[in-house]
């Protein structure tokens, strides 16, 4: 299996193969810079990106993800907007010289829910993507991740719709548990989990499923609030994470925790211990 958590980038990127190792993780996320700023990430030497590579190498992590910062909003007005662009190009590029697969990105949300503006703003945030991927060198990929919220990727049909109109094989997708629990996806049984893979293949594709956010959840199913718990803490039953795991159509795919941890400095190894004895 293929087992992770997002790690801190404190002291510099070389750190965070060793940090997933000591989580007993062998994939990992970390985010290129200040999550909370569009500064991007640093300028790095030969000699640092060698450091991390090496380390990834020896330590077996693989693959590893950039975590897009949280003010990226693709659908927003100037200067959001074309901040974020800047922004992801400069993540993508970094991530194809770190040999990190690409950049798992919140899209953000539209200013008005309906009509002539909404349409606006979606033919923009397409149009965004596409500068995206046309202005980062490389081949690393974009990967969109659903939404809990009112936020835009809340729905497969609206993922699949983003998918189609920007038409390229860099794009990808991450699937949160927790998200999926707060916009009323029920995956509890195995009928039903297999249900929502089948309208994922016909809408998405399952070739497009890039990873897996394995979070548990504060909140009551379809709340439409995005608040993480430890595994086995929160309101999401152990069955669904137990069928998710194991299941023949997703076992092969990077696994992540973005848990608060059970001594609230993140992802830790009791939680990924947790995943490691629900593996079949």
């Amino acid at each position: 299996m293929i087992l992770g958590g997002h790690v801190s980038i404190a002291g510099g990127f070389q750190l965070a193969p060793e940090r997933a190792a000591a989580l007993g993780g062998n994939t990992l996320q970390m985010f290129s810079g200040n999550p909370r700023s569009f500064a991007g990430p640093p300028v790095l030497s030969k000699a640092a990106v060698t450091e991390f590579t090496q380390s990834a190498k020896n330590l077996h992590i693989a693959p590893m993800y950039f975590h897009a910062p949280y003010l990226v909003n693709l659908a927003s007005e100037e200067p959001t907007g074309d901040l974020s662009v800047k922004l992801l190009i400069a993540e993508l590029a970094t991530a194809s010289r770190l040999g990190i697969r690409g950049s798992i990105v919140h899209l953000g949300s539209f200013k008005k829910s309906e009509g002539a503006e909404k349409e606006r703003q979606y033919k923009l945030l397409v149009k965004r993507i596409k500068t995206i991927l046309a202005g980062a060198f490389g081949d690393s990929v974009f990967i969109i991740e659903n939404a809990g919220t009112r936020k835009i990727g809340r729905t497969l049909e609206e993922i699949g719709n983003i998918l189609s109109d920007v038409n390229s094989q860099r794009l990808k997708v991450c699937l949160d548990t927790c998200h999926l629990h707060a916009a009323g996806y029920d995956i509890s049984t195995e009928q039903k989990l297999d249900a929502f893979l089948d309208a994922f293949e016909k809408l998405i594709g399952l070739e497009r499923l890039e990873c897996f956010h394995i979070n548990d959840s504060r909140d009551e199913f379809g709340s439409l609030r995005d608040r993480h718990d430890n595994i086995g803490e929160g309101k999401i039953p152990k069955e669904v994470f137990t069928l998710v795991l194991n299941h023949p159509k997703l076992r092969h795919l990077p696994f992540l925790l973005e848990v608060p941890g059970f001594d609230n400095n993140g992802p830790d190894k009791k939680n990924l211990d947790i995943l490691k004895e629900i593996v079949t």
